[in-house]
């Protein structure tokens, strides 16, 4: 079974390896699927961006979701990811 593809955005980062995901139980994955979130499912996430050389290309990282328990400017996110020590990379390094 392949990983459900998540968008995120990378620049709201909660800790250097969480990022925020949903503040709700479902989200749609990168073909309209609905994906319902839960502690431990593994998942990719990814955002749009530009590589080095100014083309188009997808930032990539492997995670797995957990409750969101920080305070602040992001408690109104129920969900986040934690990213894998693989970090975030581009999709053309493919590590997975």
């Amino acid at each position: 079974m392949t990983k459900p593809q998540l968008y995120v955005d990378f620049n709201e980062m909660v800790e250097p390896d969480l990022v925020l995901l949903s503040k709700t139980n479902i989200k749609i994955d990168n073909n309209g699927k609905e994906i319902k979130l839960f502690s431990g499912l593994k998942i990719l996430v990814y955002m749009d961006d530009l590589n080095d050389n100014g083309e188009i290309e997808n930032l990539i990282a492997e995670g797995v979701v957990e409750e969101n328990k920080s305070l602040g400017w992001s408690s109104h996110v129920k969900w986040c990811c934690r990213i894998n020590n693989k970090g975030i990379y581009y999709e053309s390094e493919s590590k997975y």
